[in-house]
């Protein structure tokens, strides 16, 4: 899938059940993302987005899936 998709937590979670392949980020600070991050998350953090995802994601043509937490 190209561009900027939107999956649910169900999708996602079954994406990670069957262990497909895709990197996914999870766009916290760092002491929230050492407490709660997601099974195979990788640390993006909010401040460091671009240089994050050039060193940890060099494929281009690879699956990310990223996820924040909004408490709003």
């Amino acid at each position: 899938m190209i561009g900027n998709a939107t999956i649910s937590r169900e999708e996602l979670h079954q994406k990670i059940e069957r262990k497909d392949s895709f990197l996914l980020f999870e766009v916290l600070p760092l002491p929230y993302y050492r407490k709660h991050h997601l099974p195979g998350a990788l640390h993006m953090p909010p401040t460091d987005v671009v240089a994050t995802a050039e060193r940890l994601a060099p494929n281009k043509d690879a699956e990310i899936v990223t996820y924040c937490w909004d408490d709003h």
